[in-house]
């Protein structure tokens, strides 16, 4: 991460689950739902079955993975979603399109939390959903069927507005709180986009916050940070030094009574960084 080693997210294996995650329902719902309301005319075409074999030898989507010739996110400044958010109940395979070709598996542990990926388009038994690798905007899509994953609506959003130094946590659409935050230097600037929330990681060894929450994105001008990848995250600082400048190393900073709401909010989340 960027203010985060990799040791420590590895250490954070016992990471918090998400607090007000909704409406959890079985595929078998989804796939009613999806099948009458999608539009999308081979929304039916079956995935291409993959070997264990094969299966073993795809990039894990992670933080730590690059996923090269995966499809971007179709609208990363700020497109709207249902609400809808993914759990894989286990390895699920990511392809480059319905019916396409794979390029990844999805895990169901991400930085010791349960994996929850925000679904941005639908068709038929198919969601496009964002992935947490590079490049930013990363997404792929996943088939829907049998008992492999779980679903439930996320209603929350947070906006990010670098210039205004903001950070405004919605609900419904509507505020619950918004305060002042800092954000990337700028040889090091916060990358903009739909993000999302990763994973919730207690620290145990640095000291100016006491839980981290890694986003999907990544520094553009850092390959790794302390170890890790490079991950962008959201966390708190040891002073208020941070408040409406830019001088982190790419993370959002912000005050300590923001993130008691935002490790509230359900992982998948997303993060609209403007």
């Amino acid at each position: 991460m960027t203010c985060s080693s990799r040791a420590q997210m590895e250490s954070a294996r016992r990471g918090r689950l998400p607090v007000r995650l909704l409406a959890v329902a079985g595929v078998s719902t989804l796939a009613l739902l999806t099948g009458a309301c999608s539009g999308g005319d081979n929304g039916d075409v079956k995935p291409a079955a993959v070997s264990q074999e094969d299966l073993t030898q795809l990039p894990e989507a992670t933080t730590f993975a690059t996923v090269a010739n995966a499809p971007l996110d179709p609208q990363p400044t700020g497109g709207a979603t249902s609400g809808k958010v993914v759990h894989p109940k286990a390895d699920i395979v990511v392809y480059d399109g319905v019916g396409g070709k794979a390029i990844a598996k999805l895990p169901s542990i991400q930085m010791g939390s349960p994996t929850w990926v925000p679904v941005v388009s639908e068709q038929g038994e198919w969601a496009q959903v964002l992935l947490p690798t590079r490049p930013n905007a990363a997404s792929g899509w996943i088939h829907l069927s049998n008992d492999a994953t779980e679903t439930a609506q996320n209603d929350y959003a947070i906006n990010v507005n670098r210039a205004a130094f903001t950070l405004e946590i919605l609900q419904g659409g509507k505020s619950i709180g918004k305060w002042t935050i800092g954000t990337g230097k700028p040889e090091h600037p916060t990358p903009a986009g739909r993000a999302y929330i990763i994973a919730s990681i207690e620290e145990t060894k640095n000291t100016y916050s006491p839980i981290v929450l890694p986003l999907s994105y990544h520094s553009d001008s850092l390959e790794t940070f302390g170890g890790g990848p490079g991950t962008v995250g959201l966390h708190t600082w040891r002073d208020n030094s941070f408040s409406g400048q830019a001088n982190s190393d790419g993370c959002i900073r912000v005050p300590s009574e923001a993130l008691t709401e935002l490790v509230k909010l359900p992982l998948g989340t997303i993060v609209n960084i403007t």
